[in-house]
This record gives C-alpha cells, structure tokens and sequence, in this order.
C-alpha cells in the first residue's frame, strides 16, 4: 500500500475549459492523467488531490470530474483549492458523494486522516502573488484563518493513533522563493511537521523537486509540473 500526491488536475469535464493555453504540456492532460495514474496507483494506495481539483462552479458542475476521480485505482483524498467554486460544507459534499454513488473519495477539512501509518493533515492556505493580489487587502485575515484550519486539523490528528509520520498538504505553498508564511509555518514546527506538499505553481518546470526550509521538505506536486504522474511520497 503506497501514499500518492498530485494537485491541480482542473477537470473540465463537463463544461470544457482549454487548459492548452496554458501551455503544451495541457494537451491531453486528461487523458495522459488516466492513462499514468492507472499505470501507477493501484486499488489499495491512497492518492492525496490538493486542491484545484475541478473547474465546476456547484457540485453539480462537477458531477462528471468527480466521477472521473472516483472510477481512477485507489482511494482518493481531497482538499480544496482556490478555484474550486464546488466546494460547499463538508456535510453537503459528503452527502453528494454518497447520493451520487462517489465511494472512493474523501475530503480534509479542519479534521485529518490516518493513512498507510502517517497522519494526513492540511488546508488550502494562502499565498501572496500577483494572482491574487486583488484579494490581498484581506491577506491578514485569511492567512490568520487558514493557519487556524491546519492547526485545527493537526490537533485532530493528535487524538489518533496508529501512524510514523505527520505529513501536511496544502493547495497555496507555505514557502516559496521569498514567500514565507510565517504563521503556517510555525505551526509545523510546532506540530515536528518535516513534510510539506503544495501545489497552485504553474509553467515553471526546472524547479527542484524538493528542497529544504527550516528543517522542513517542501515538495511541488501540480500536476503539469509532474508531468501529471502522481508522486510517490511514501510506502
């Protein structure tokens, strides 16, 4: 049983969005993400999807995406990105997943998740780049929130047994280039977290695949950085 990561799959599924503008690397991003995560997950292995995960703006939008992600091998976790519209309370969400018969699927939110002997814990966090910069006005504020979520799921996973490691996932990175969020990371340290998965980085395919902050690993797992092959990050 092994422990996968990928982000950023932006399923359009139901109303297409080319994603090929993006770059060549998004020509038959959907196809290639099936055909290797076929070749590469099996039914017993669990794949974390941080985020950005469908372009449907309601759950219904994002039926056919959902289902996508739900017939792929493997169980499958999701945390929200910052364009997944879909994404309503994790009661509403659970309830349109067994309704519609999704059974692999779970979501993280505020909780965690024990997992091939490690404790998956995250959220979607926040990131100051020119994207976003209309909303930065409010950085304060939804960084100090996202900080409380990734606390409120560590000490969740507190209340657990059964695992080695605690690994956090996030959609917007904690380090990246000259941005720290000191807030987020901090409680990594004081949780001994050493890995960190993010996504949200696009078009910048020579990064390292890992490097090292504070005694921290923080790992880039989008899915065109990945070439859409989801990462092993444990077994």
């Amino acid at each position: 049983m092994s422990l996968y990561a990928i982000a950023d799959t932006h399923l359009s599924l139901l109303v297409p969005k080319p994603m090929d503008i993006f770059g060549n690397r998004w020509k038959g991003y959907t196809e290639k993400l099936s055909a290797l995560w076929k070749n590469i997950v099996k039914e017993n292995d669990t794949v974390i999807v941080a985020g950005d995960i469908s372009w449907g703006m309601t759950l219904e939008e994002s039926l056919d995406d959902l289902h996508f992600i739900d017939a792929l091998p493997g169980k499958k976790i999701l945390i929200r990105g910052n364009h997944d519209y879909w994404w309503s309370t994790p009661s509403k969400i659970r309830a349109f997943f067994e309704k519609n018969g999704i059974s692999s699927i779970s979501i993280l939110q505020n909780d965690s998740v024990v997992c091939e002997n490690t404790l998956i814990c995250g959220t979607r966090g926040w990131y100051s780049d020119e994207a976003n910069a209309k909303e930065d006005a409010d950085f304060d504020k939804i960084t100090a929130r996202e900080a409380m979520r990734l606390q409120m799921s560590l000490e969740d996973g507190m209340k657990k047994s059964g695992y080695d490691e605690i690994i956090v996932f996030t959609h917007f990175p904690i380090v990246f280039g000259d941005f720290v969020s000191r807030e987020m990371l901090d409680i990594l340290h004081k949780y001994n977290v050493k890995r960190s998965f993010f996504g949200h980085i696009h078009g910048k395919y020579a990064l390292q695949k890992s490097f090292f902050y504070e005694n921290v690993e923080f790992s880039l797992v989008s899915a065109d950085f990945l070439d859409f092959r989801p990462k092993l990050i444990s077994t």
